[in-house]
């Protein structure tokens, strides 16, 4: 039974990897420590210090306060309860300002105060994922009408076992897609502990 579960967790990893990320099942995690914000209030984020207990759903996203990010965030803090019940937590990443992320946290419509979400500002964290940083073109505007003044990455979910290894990259799929995939390889995750 175990040895089908680790099966499938591979082969959904196989079908789930983004074009644009480097990063697959089996190979180690990096390390990283930022600036995050949970409920609006900024804290000194540790990678390491979250894989002690358990899991880490590492999301990497856009902007926030932009549409699809919107309901990515907004969908992770719905179905919060169900990761933490798997041990798992839950960090998104972009290279929004902690001043942007304090907002987003805050706000009941997307993190809800029960997500975190770093700031990534010069992408360091991105390209350690070996994902690609580009700017936003010029003249962009949020939901709020606010400038988007940071550069971006694509839309790209890795599930880190507590060993330190990815279990799974998520990509090119829409936002509740990418959750709904990421709680699943966490749930094959907690299934293989057993």
């Amino acid at each position: 039974m175990k040895t089908a579960l680790v099966s499938g967790l591979l082969l959904s990893a196989l079908f789930s990897v983004s074009a644009h990320a480097a990063l697959n099942a089996g190979d180690k995690a990096p390390d990283f420590n930022a600036q995050a914000s949970l409920a609006g209030k900024a804290f000194n984020y540790s990678f390491k210090d979250a894989l002690k207990k358990g899991p880490v759903v590492v999301y990497f996203y856009p902007s926030a306060f932009t549409g699809g990010c919107n309901l990515q965030a907004h969908t992770f803090a719905e179905k919060s309860d169900k990761f933490a019940a798997l041990g798992a937590t839950v960090i998104g990443v972009s290279l929004d300002s902690i001043g942007r992320l304090n907002a987003f946290s805050a706000d009941p419509e997307y993190c809800a105060g029960k997500v975190a979400v770093a700031s990534d500002p010069d992408g360091k964290i991105a390209r350690s994922f070996d994902l690609k940083v580009a700017d936003t073109p010029s003249g962009r505007k949020d939901t709020r009408g606010a400038d988007i003044d940071h550069g971006r990455v694509d839309r790209v979910t890795y599930v880190v076992g507590s060993d330190g290894k990815i279990a799974a990259t998520i990509g090119g799929v829409a936002p509740v897609a990418n959750v709904d995939s990421a709680l699943e390889a966490v749930s094959r995750l907690a299934a293989a502990r057993r």
